[in-house]
């Protein structure tokens, strides 16, 4: 692997122009496609195998003309200084408002809730829900400017109206400047680490070629395979993240191998081959990871996850090929000036293995290693304990700021109708098969109502056939109440004595309350298998890299503790509103369904990344002869200082999401940014090189027999140590300031 790598970076190097010439042709060749390709359809959230999308389906096949899924806005009014909605001008303004959007284009019914019985018992408030022929992303401006025109009307004459639901919902959206300011600090970082502009350049120039390439590629496959903008979110931040930290442990190495006198080609190939296989292996980690979040089924969760995949493998052929190339064209820009000023080998080989912080605080760990073991494991497992208490769910508008008006209408609705208003039930009875289809939707309607946590239940609305009925269900308690999950299942498991009495017909549950809490439960129920999926082979990968037993279970168990500490840090803040003000966290509830599966996929991959990076250092200088406790030292010596940069970006890029205004978002930077914290710095700069001191050469150990039978995979770069000749004794830097041929 690495004499490949070592070939390939001399390569790029000796033919930059062609090289990169070669991407920047790949990426007009892609982005030309992605201005050419149709527009990719939009399939929705769906979630196969569950009850609530079994019932959405039955919805879309017997009520043809409305999709089940269709856009929908509630128009909530209140009446100013405590008057009814029934005085003879409010009700008069209603109604002009239900009849105004009515008229309107994609529009499919407006109630009105006089006729509904849609006001609340002391006619303070009341609403109507307008439902639409299309999904809320399909709806065209004039159909949204319409309705929103009938809105102003009606608070022009003194109501106070808001607006629920999906059609006029303000889209989510990331962190905004905030992510700016993200991508800012990067830059800063890099400048630090580097002290040059051209290397804290390079590693965000190849970045950002290769997030525009998998973007792209994303809207060019849009409509063959089903990829959407929304696919291609995940592999954005991931292509950039990664492609940021992967050019800059190469370009690192580069300013290393250059400081031990090797020649600009020489020092680039020798990069590729070390750091560059690091590179290969840590990004195979991502890839598991991001390529088993099929396993959980939903089919927009693995296309995201593939999405991802395939952003990150584009970042490392670029790191292997196009960086090279690139420092082909300015071999002595990326050195600092202090590098460029340096007189003779012998300085920089000097400086290169003094001391310096990274192998100073090695120093200390190996010296105290169980007190630093200790505290890492003990303040990691404490902030893990909220994560006990973790309630799955969708935080829906009761979540979002109270600027929102569907937030306003939330609070309306429950204060005029009860909290479980805002989460009604839907129950599809399919009556094919009964005798008497009203009767028998009758006695299930009656059943359902009886039931104890059920307020009240709507009238039955049937299709053109008459064979299909549709009610909702009022539960007690809000949508994210546990009582009210337990009311779903009550209802589920009482289904067979309920449809005896039915003449034949049966019913399912559904809407967003049941879809959100049949989502939660396939999510925690997918967790397992998937963790047990993506740490296994990564384990089994580990052990290819670094020939240890040891090495690869400690990276997965440091991996399980700092993420579990991530999720108890999420919970902690946005279930049980710890320091929840400071980030904006207008409400509290439940913790989204896929932060789990979220936070386990993307970290373990970034953890991944980090182990491989440091360990394969200490891994290097272990094989060259060092010894167990200055293996670490030395590792530490030559890639702490990376890493923390590399994590710094990392958490610079996830922060810039806790400044949006959606709270899932910020939920996702804040477990992302926090996750990264506990890895990099708590488990892979304490708990590993305490464990790794503690071990001695166990942790080196690998049985003979399965030494003979693993591939030699030489991330160390063992082989190019004998390969390649030591720098020349008068060489100088100054003699390759000259263009290199």
């Amino acid at each position: 692997m690495a004499t490949l790598l070592y070939h390939l970076g001399r390569v790029a190097f000796r033919w930059r122009w062609f090289v990169t010439l070669l991407w920047v042709a790949v990426l007009g060749a892609v982005g030309f496609a992605a201005t050419k390709a149709p527009a990719a359809p939009d399939d929705g959230f769906t979630m196969p195998g569950i009850e609530s999308q079994k019932a959405f389906d039955l919805l879309e096949q017997r009520f043809p003309g409305t999709a089940a899924d269709g856009a929908s806005a509630r128009i909530v009014f209140v009446a100013p200084n405590g008057e009814k909605v029934t005085a003879t001008e409010n009700r008069a303004a209603i109604e002009k408002l239900v009849t105004e959007a009515a008229d309107g284009s994609q529009v499919a019914s407006a109630v009105d809730p006089f006729a509904a019985k849609a006001v609340s018992k002391d006619a303070s408030t009341a609403y109507s829900t307008v439902t639409f022929k299309v999904k809320a992303d399909d709806l065209t401006g004039a159909a949204k400017t319409h309705l929103e025109r009938a809105i102003d009307t009606a608070r022009d004459a003194g109501l106070t109206v808001e607006v629920g639901g999906d059609a006029l919902a303000t889209q989510p959206a990331a962190g905004g400047s905030a992510e700016a300011i993200g991508i800012a600090i990067a830059a800063v970082v890099l400048l630090i680490t580097f002290g040059s502009l051209a290397a804290a350049g390079l590693p965000l120039l190849t970045a950002i070629i290769g997030v525009a390439i998998s973007m792209s590629g994303v809207l060019a496959l849009g409509s063959t395979f089903g990829l959407s903008e929304t696919t291609g979110t995940l592999a954005t931040m991931l292509g950039l993240a990664c492609g940021i930290d992967y050019a800059l442990f190469v370009v690192s190495r580069y300013r290393e191998e250059r400081a031990k006198g090797h020649a600009p080609r020489e020092a680039a190939g020798l990069a590729a081959g070390t750091a560059g296989s690091a590179v290969v292996f840590a990004g195979l980690t991502v890839v598991i990871a991001l390529a088993g979040l099929s396993v959980v089924g939903i089919p927009m969760l693995t296309k995201m996850g593939l999405a991802a995949a395939g952003a990150v493998l584009l970042a490392v052929l670029i790191c292997l090929t196009l960086v090279p190339a690139v420092l082909g064209f300015w071999p002595n820009a990326v050195l600092s000036r202090r590098e460029r000023k340096k007189k003779t080998k012998e300085a920089k080989a000097k400086r290169g293995n003094g001391e310096n912080g990274g192998s100073r605080w090695a120093r200390i760990v190996v010296r105290r290693p169980i007190p630093v073991l200790l505290l890492g494991v003990v303040g990691l497992g404490a902030m893990a304990l909220p994560a006990l208490n973790l309630q799955l769910g969708m935080p829906g508008d009761e979540a979002k700021s109270t600027a929102t008006t569907e937030r306003r209408a939330y609070d309306d609705l429950a204060e005029g109708f009860g909290p479980g208003f805002n989460g009604p039930l839907t129950i599809v009875v399919d009556a094919k098969k009964a005798g008497d289809a009203k009767s028998a939707v009758a006695t299930i309607s009656k059943e359902i109502a009886a039931t104890d946590g059920v307020v009240s239940v709507s009238p039955a609305r049937f299709n053109s056939a008459g064979d299909t009925a549709v009610f909702s269900a009022t539960p007690a308690t809000s949508p994210t109440d546990e009582k009210t999950k337990q009311l779903v299942q009550t209802i589920r498991d009482e289904r067979s004595g309920i449809e005896s009495q039915s003449s034949g017909a049966s019913f399912e549950v559904t809407g967003t309350t049941a879809l959100n809490i049949d989502v939660a439960q396939k999510v925690q129920d997918a967790l397992i298998p998937y963790l047990a999926l993506v740490v296994g082979l990564a384990i089994v990968l580990l052990l290819l890299v670094f020939r240890s037993l040891l090495v690869p279970l400690k990276a997965a168990l440091g991996f399980l503790l700092s993420v579990l500490a991530a999720l108890g840090a999420v919970v902690a803040v946005f279930q049980e509103g710890h320091l929840a003000s400071w980030l904006g966290v207008d409400q509290t509830g439940p913790i989204m369904s896929l932060m789990p599966i979220f936070l386990v996929g993307i970290v373990f991959g970034l953890a991944m990344d980090y182990e491989v990076f440091l360990v394969s250092r200490m891994r290097e200088a272990y094989v060259h002869g060092d010894g167990p406790g200055q293996a670490v030292v030395s590792g530490f010596r030559h890639s702490a200082r990376v890493v923390v940069a590399a994590a710094l970006i990392m958490m610079a890029v996830f922060s810039g999401f806790i400044g949006a205004g959606e709270s899932m978002i910020k939920m996702i930077g804040f477990g992302l940014a926090i996750a990264v914290l506990f890895d990099a710095f708590v488990v892979r700069m304490a708990i590993v090189p305490a464990v790794l001191s503690l071990l001695g050469h166990k942790a080196w150990y690998l049985p003979r027999w399965l030494d003979r039978v693993l591939p030699r995979m030489d991330v160390e770069g063992e082989t190019l140590s004998r390969k390649v000749p030591a720098p020349v004794a008068s060489e100088t830097p100054t003699a390759h300031l000259t263009p290199v041929p």
